[in-house]
């Protein structure tokens, strides 16, 4: 076809379509700024045993965490978590384990129910504080566990 017949779009046109790619991007880059402000005001708030009207102690993490696992549909007793906790840490959460083949590995135990990382991240509750010696997220990452591996904490009488 010659070049007399060939469509021409105006100069204004492709100018136009420069500044409309150009505003897109400047837009793109411009949403993280934007929804930052807003975004962080979406952010939940994680539940602790204070947070939920518990004492900030023994008995009112495993009051919490029972109130947790009711509403996730994890099974458990208070008796169950309680005679599993005084096992595992004496009901200290900043419980470590520096000396068995889990620590050995480079994952220590940790917490009030002696978990490790990666058993904590794969049965986190949502909600809870993503940090294993957080006594309410321990206690409902390690029920969740013993739930799918033996039914129930209150089936656990020794090391899981």
């Amino acid at each position: 076809m010659p070049a007399t017949g060939q469509h021409r779009r105006p100069r204004n046109a492709r100018l136009a379509r420069k500044l409309a790619v150009a505003g897109t991007g400047a837009a793109v880059l411009a949403l993280p700024l934007i929804g930052a402000t807003s975004a962080s005001a979406a952010t939940p708030t994680l539940v602790t045993a204070k947070s939920m009207g518990y004492t900030d102690n023994l008995d009112g993490w495993i009051r919490a965490a029972l109130q947790v696992m009711s509403q996730n549909g994890i099974p458990g007793t208070y008796n169950g978590i309680y005679r599993n906790i005084m096992r595992e840490s004496s009901g200290d959460p900043a419980a470590i384990n520096n000396w068995d083949s889990n620590a050995a590995a480079g994952t220590p135990s940790k917490g009030l129910l002696q978990v490790i990382d990666p058993t904590f991240l794969a049965y986190h509750v949502p909600g809870t504080q993503l940090n294993p010696y957080d006594p309410v997220a321990n206690i409902t990452a390690a029920c969740k566990y013993a739930a799918a591996r033996y039914g129930s904490i209150d089936n656990v009488y020794g090391a899981y």
